[in-house]
């Protein structure tokens, strides 16, 4: 690899505010903010706003909306055909 243009990569966390959950990773993304972290050791921190403990995907509180009765619509237009 090419020296010298590549960001630094080191201890970053991540905190998600509206879960209260925060997690120590690598990345090359810095902050001026800093936090002192379970460790004992002090690491820049980045605010995120959503992250796998806040998302409705990955909580499980995804909802699956038919929005103005489209399933219902569709069956009606091509509903099963019996067998024969």
């Amino acid at each position: 690899m090419k020296q010298g243009i590549h960001p630094d990569y080191g201890p970053v966390v991540f905190r998600d505010k509206a879960a209260g959950f925060a997690f120590l990773t690598r990345s090359t993304v810095t902050s001026d903010t800093r936090i002192d972290w379970e460790d004992g050791n002090s690491y820049p921190v980045i605010d995120v706003e959503i992250s796998s403990k806040s998302h409705p995907f990955y909580t499980g509180t995804a909802r699956v909306l038919d929005t103005a009765g489209r399933v219902e619509r569709f069956e009606r237009r091509y509903g099963r055909r019996e067998a024969r």
